[in-house]
């Protein structure tokens, strides 16, 4: 089956100027993308949990009411990962025993989307406890990616990235700790944002065994939006936010760029090599000056340890390990103690440049399998590397906390590859503009 690319269907500032321009109704807008939903997702299966009355009578009543000064997203059709509470629907993480978790109250992100005129659909598949680069689980069973079926869109927002690539829907939101939008952005060919660390408020997003209690915004997680084009990144980081942000406005010309490819814990596939170098010869030629090496770069093979280490606590939450250690709270701040380090260290790359590129993930689209990608290996270049090892870009801009904008930027064997644009704490307009612009120069 031949799906849309990302220009075939309209995002999501699109669809709401046609609407203020009364080309179309709310109504019409929902009903078309219920209309997609219900042809593609028997293939896809990317929204498991439907909303179709009441997004339907919402859009009825938005239809009388006309637009909304005040609502950029006015009759814009969405949906949102499993994970965040919608009021009234279930929240189970794909675990069975959650399912009848039914959320009392929206997620902080989900009000802020209503609140904007956004119409939620439903909500998009995810694996056990958001834990794996699949989204497959025992209540929804699994996603496909819309460009091969026989491929995973990527986890844990993985059901997102498909909604969005397969043009259910023009955009979505997801949460990230180990790569869960930029990994289903570059999978699925579309564009994400990994924000800031806390830059747009997670509450409403726990697991269920919290019972619809608010909790921690854990360390290294983050939510981020999903979507068609930059354009619509930038509005839905801006109507989330939860700190005021600054765009310095510095064309690519007259910006200064690394391009990391390689990293001392896991060989990049020549798969995502060859479109990403391809990527920077263009832009090179198109004027932008990009270094492939620098001394100021922490130690990333350390990095990597000390990510690891804060991402397995982080998501135990105290629970002992694969070692049946539990980590202390001494243990807990040593590592927060080395992050504040590496974030130093960061700080002092972006005095000397303006952006980082780097491969979202060593692979392409991963094949299906039976358990989590990271409990098994990966045919990288026909050598088996341990999956955990994939990490290793995805930590990157997660253990320093930086933001970072994921583009589409080529193919291989017909699977997309992105690119992540990582920069300095604070700079997600900075990261998203810069993607558009070299979008532009990449795809015209």
């Amino acid at each position: 089956m031949a799906y849309p690319t990302l220009t075939d269907k309209p995002g999501a500032i699109e669809t709401a100027t046609a609407i203020r321009r009364a080309e179309m109704t709310p109504l019409e807008a929902v009903e078309a993308a219920i209309a997609r939903i219900e042809h593609l997702d028997a293939h896809i299966n990317a929204v498991v949990v439907t909303d179709f009355d009441r997004a339907l009578d919402r859009a009825r009543a938005m239809t009388v009411e006309g637009p909304q000064a005040d609502q950029p997203l006015f009759g814009v059709p969405m949906t949102i990962k499993e994970s965040f509470d919608v009021e009234g629907l279930p929240t189970c993480w794909g675990h069975e025993a959650h399912v009848g978790n039914i959320a009392r109250r929206d997620a902080r992100v989900v009000a802020q989307l209503k609140a904007a005129g956004a119409v939620i659909l439903g909500k998009t598949n995810v694996p056990p406890d958001l834990a794996d680069w699949q989204s497959n689980n025992p209540v929804y069973g699994r996603t496909n990616n819309p460009h091969d079926h026989a491929h995973s869109p990527g986890g844990s927002s993985g059901g997102s990235a498909a909604a969005v690539s397969s043009g259910m829907v023009p955009c979505e939101f997801g949460t990230d700790i180990g790569g869960s939008v930029r990994v289903p952005a570059h999978f699925c060919g579309i564009w994400g944002h990994k924000g800031t660390w806390g830059l747009i408020s997670k509450q409403g997003h726990d697991h269920p065994l919290l019972a619809g209690r608010d909790a921690h915004d854990g360390a290294l997680s983050i939510a981020g939006p999903l979507a068609r084009n930059a354009a619509d990144l930038r509005l839905l980081v801006e109507l989330t936010r939860a700190v005021p942000l600054e765009a310095h406005g510095r064309r690519l010309a007259d910006c200064r760029m690394l391009l990391l490819i390689d990293h001392p814990s896991c060989p990049t596939d020549s798969a995502v090599r060859g479109p990403i170098e391809a990527a920077a010869a263009e832009l090179e030629r198109a004027g932008v000056t990009i270094d492939r090496a620098s001394d100021l770069v922490p130690d990333l093979a350390a990095q990597q340890g000390d990510y690891m280490r804060m991402l397995n606590v982080a998501m135990a939450r105290g629970m002992p390990g694969p070692d049946g250690k539990r980590a202390s709270a001494t243990d807990w701040f040593d590592m927060l103690d080395t992050q504040a380090r590496n974030e130093a260290a960061w700080a002092q790359v972006f005095d000397s440049y303006d952006f980082v590129l780097a491969p979202p993930a060593p692979v392409l689209a991963v094949a299906h399998r039976e358990g989590r990608v990271f409990d098994g290996t990966l045919t990288i270049d026909g050598t088996e590397q341990p999956g955990g090892s994939a990490l290793c870009w995805a930590g990157l801009a997660t253990y320093p906390g930086l933001p970072s904008t994921v583009l589409p930027v080529g193919e291989s064997a017909g699977l997309p590859c992105g690119m992540q644009v990582v920069g300095r704490r604070w700079g997600d307009l900075d990261c998203i503009a810069a993607a558009e612009e070299m979008g532009a120069i990449l795809h015209g």
